[in-house]
C-alpha cells in the first residue's frame, strides 16, 4: 500500500489528464467538422461541360430587332430608332439604354453622319460605315448574347439590313461620383485620391500611377443575371504565371446570379471559409495596389465598387500602411512595430487580465493585486461578466458611429464611451481597473490601419476571455498555440500566411516588422517568386 501511495504522490491531478484530453481531441474535432464542410471544394473546378452554340444574327433587319428586343424585354428605357439612308435607302436601325448612352454622341456622330452628311455615291460597305462614324470605338458582332451586353453597358448597336452582323460603338456615358480620398484609409502624407465606382476610372488611375508597358489587364465577365465586368491586373515580368492562373482559374469558377460588391469576390475565391482572418487584401487606394503589382502580386477590381482586391495576402500586410514608405524609415519603422504591440494588446489583455485577478492572484506583483482588489471591492459580478459588460457596450458605441451620420457619429463614440464608463464606475458595476483594461485594449484595436483584421482580432479576443474565465492562464496558452497552429497552416493562394516568419525568409524581414532603408530593400519578396527578383533602382 506504501507502494502505491508513494506512486499515486507522483502522478499530476486529475484536471492536468481533463486538459491534455482537451487540448488533443479540441483540434482533431476542429478539423473534422472544417473538412466535412469544405468537401465540396475537392471537386475539380475545370470540369469539361458542354456548352451550347452561342445565337448569331440573320441577314433580316427585322428579325435581328425584334429578337434583341424581346431578349432586352419591354422596357421604356430601351430605345430602337429605325431609319434608311444612302441612295440606295439602306433599311437600318439603332438600338440603346436610355440613361447609360451620351445622346450628343449618338445625334452627332451616328445619326448625322448617316443622314445628313452621307455623299449619295457611298454604299453601306465595312469599312465605309468605319470611316464615316466619328467614334473612337467601332467593333464587329454577330452574337446576340453579345449585343444584349453590349447594350446594358451603354454602347449603342447600328443593324444594316443584308449584313448577318452588328456594329457596337462606344456611346456609354459614365455615371459616378468624382475621385475622392479614400474614406476608410486615410492617412497624414502621400496621395490623396482613391477608386471609385467607376471601372474605367478606376483602371486609368493605375495607368497613371506611371508610364509602364508591362502592366496587363484581363477582363471577365461575373454574374448569370445581373452580369458585371471584372478585371484581374499584373505586372508581366514580374507576377509569378501560376499565381496569375490560379487567380483567373478562381474567379472564373465563380457561379452566381449577381456580385454587387467585391466582398463576394473576396469570399468565393478564399481557401479558407471557416478562418477569421482575411485572405484577400482590400483597398481603395491606387498606390496600395501599384505597390503589391510591384513585389509580384495580383489585383482584382470589380465594376461597382470602390475597393480593390490584392492577393496572394499575409499577415503582415494587414499591419503596414502606405505611408510607412512614405515617412523616414526610423519613424515609420517605430510606427510598425507599435501596430504588431497594439495587435497583441487587441487580442490578449484582456484575457491576462481575467486569468491573472481569476485564478493567479500570486503572479501580481503586491501592491498591483492590493490596488486591483480594493477597486473590485463591491462590485457584484464575476470579473468575466464585468470585462464582458464593457467590450459590448464598446462594440455597441463602435457600430453605432459607424452607421450614424458622421458628425453625430463621432459625438456618440466619445461621448457615450465616456458617460458609460463613469457611470459603471459609480454604481460599482464594474471597477476601474476594468475600465482601464477595456480602454486600453479599445484603443489599440484602433489603431490597426485595416478595418477587415481588426474585426477578426476583436472576435478572437472574445473566445480568449472565455478560455481564461475557465482554464486561466492555461486556457490562454492553449488559445494561442491554436492561434499559431491555425495561422501557420492558413494559405493565400498557395502562398502561407505568415510569410515571411514562417517560412523563414531573411531577405523579407527588412520589410517586416520594421522597415530598413528603401536603398536596402533590393529584392521583391521570394515568397511570391517573381519572375524579375530584382527591384530597379
Amino acid at each position: 500500500m506504501h507502494t502505491v501511495e508513494s506512486i499515486k504522490n507522483f502522478l499530476p491531478d486529475a484536471n492536468i489528464y481533463v486538459y491534455t484530453i482537451i487540448t488533443l481531441l479540441v483540434p482533431l474535432a476542429l478539423s473534422k467538422i472544417t473538412g466535412y464542410f469544405q468537401g465540396d471544394k475537392a471537386k475539380p473546378v475545370n470540369e469539361q461541360q458542354d456548352k451550347e452554340v452561342p445565337a448569331i444574327l440573320s441577314n433580316d433587319l427585322s428579325a435581328n430587332v425584334d429578337e434583341i428586343n424581346k431578349n432586352l424585354g419591354t422596357n421604356k428605357d430601351i430605345i430602337t430608332r429605325e431609319f434608311t439612308f444612302g441612295k440606295e435607302q439602306t433599311r437600318a436601325a439603332i438600338i440603346f439604354a436610355k440613361g447609360l448612352v451620351d445622346t450628343t454622341i449618338i445625334n452627332t456622330n451616328i445619326l448625322e453622319p448617316l443622314l445628313v452628311n452621307l455623299p449619295d455615291h457611298v454604299n453601306p460597305l465595312t469599312i465605309q460605315i468605319k470611316n464615316l462614324l466619328p467614334i473612337s470605338e467601332i467593333s464587329e458582332e454577330n452574337r446576340i448574347e453579345v449585343i444584349n451586353t453590349s447594350v446594358l453597358r451603354g454602347q449603342t448597336v447600328l443593324f444594316l439590313q443584308d449584313i448577318d452582323y452588328a456594329f457596337v460603338l462606344k456611346t456609354s456615358n459614365a455615371i459616378g461620383r468624382n475621385l475622392e480620398e479614400p474614406v476608410s484609409e486615410l492617412q497624414v502624407r502621400g496621395p490623396r485620391i482613391g477608386f471609385n465606382e467607376n471601372l474605367i476610372d478606376n483602371v486609368t488611375l493605375l495607368r497613371k500611377a506611371g508610364v509602364n508597358t508591362e502592366l496587363r489587364f484581363i477582363t471577365l465577365q461575373l454574374g448569370k443575371r445581373f452580369n458585371k465586368e471584372l478585371v484581374i491586373t499584373y505586372v508581366e515580368g514580374i507576377a509569378n504565371p501560376e499565381i496569375i492562373e490560379n487567380v483567373k482559374q478562381k474567379i472564373e469558377s465563380i457561379d452566381i446570379d449577381n456580385i454587387p460588391e467585391s466582398g463576394y469576390v473576396e469570399e468565393l475565391i478564399e481557401e479558407n471559409n471557416f478562418s477569421l482572418f482575411p485572405q484577400v487584401q482590400s483597398t481603395e487606394r491606387p498606390d496600395r495596389v501599384v505597390a503589391a503589382l510591384t513585389e509580384g502580386r495580383v489585383a482584382i477590381i470589380l465594376d461597382g465598387t470602390p475597393f480593390a482586391l490584392i492577393v496572394p495576402a499575409t499577415i503582415n500586410m494587414f499591419l503596414q500602411s502606405p505611408e510607412d514608405y512614405y515617412e523616414r524609415w526610423i519613424a515609420s519603422s517605430l510606427v510598425r512595430f507599435l501596430r504588431y504591440v497594439a495587435a497583441f494588446i487587441a487580442v490578449f489583455t484582456p484575457a491576462l487580465y481575467i486569468s491573472f485577478v481569476s485564478f493567479h492572484q500570486g503572479l501580481i506583483p503586491t501592491k498591483l493585486a492590493l490596488s486591483i482588489i480594493s477597486s473590485r471591492e463591491g462590485v457584484p459580478f464575476p470579473i468575466l461578466i464585468e470585462a464582458l459588460l464593457m467590450e459590448v457596450s464598446i462594440e455597441i458605441l463602435r457600430e453605432a458611429g459607424l452607421r450614424l451620420p458622421k458628425p453625430i457619429g463621432q459625438t456618440i463614440g466619445i461621448v457615450g464611451g465616456l458617460v458609460i464608463g463613469d457611470a459603471a464606475v459609480q454604481a460599482g458595476i464594474v471597477s476601474p481597473v476594468t475600465v482601464i483594461v477595456v480602454a486600453l485594449t479599445a484603443i489599440s484595436s484602433f489603431s490597426l490601419p485595416q478595418y477587415n483584421i481588426s474585426i477578426s482580432l476583436r472576435i478572437l479576443r472574445f473566445i480568449a476571455m472565455f478560455l481564461a474565465a475557465t482554464l486561466g492562464l492555461y486556457g490562454v496558452i492553449v488559445f494561442f498555440i491554436f492561434f499559431s497552429i491555425h495561422l501557420v497552416r492558413l494559405k493565400s493562394f498557395g502562398v502561407p500566411y505568415l510569410s515571411p516568419a514562417v517560412p523563414y525568409q531573411t531577405n523579407d524581414w527588412k520589410d517586416f516588422l520594421i522597415r530598413l532603408p528603401i536603398s536596402a530593400m533590393k529584392k521583391r519578396p521570394k515568397i511570391f517568386k517573381p519572375t524579375d527578383t530584382i527591384r530597379k533602382g
